[in-house]
């Protein structure tokens, strides 16, 4: 069984919302009625479910954290930058490059070139 879908508990649905749509394209659905937001891979890849954390919930575990692949790590850190998503440093390993931030609500994110062509 693949897995399909990742839930997030957020406190701004909206501005996590835009930080996956334009940072790495997710489309954005939800049902009427429904508190989730979900966010579509336009690559196939799993989909990011926002839920909206109750008050007392604790947030930024860093116990996981999303991986993205890209081609360019820092042609990808430059214009994330630049729409006002900063990524820290880029890390370079005899195969590969990555990045780290954190999203809106402390989650942590990851930018990598590790599994892509070049890198």
């Amino acid at each position: 069984m693949p897995l399909t879908r990742i839930l997030l508990y957020v406190r701004d649905v909206e501005k996590t919302e835009r930080y996956y749509t334009t940072l790495f394209g997710f489309t954005a659905m939800q049902a009427e009625g429904d508190r989730i937001v979900e966010l579509v891979d336009p690559q196939g890849g799993a989909n990011l479910m926002l839920h909206p954390a109750a008050k007392g919930q604790r947030m930024g575990q860093s116990a996981v954290k999303l991986v993205f692949s890209v081609e360019d790590v820092a042609s990808f850190c430059a214009k994330s930058a630049a729409l006002g998503f900063p990524f820290g440093p880029i890390h370079q390993t005899g195969f590969y490059s990555f990045s780290n931030a954190k999203d809106p609500d402390g989650n942590s994110v990851s930018v990598s070139s590790r599994g892509m062509a070049g890198g």
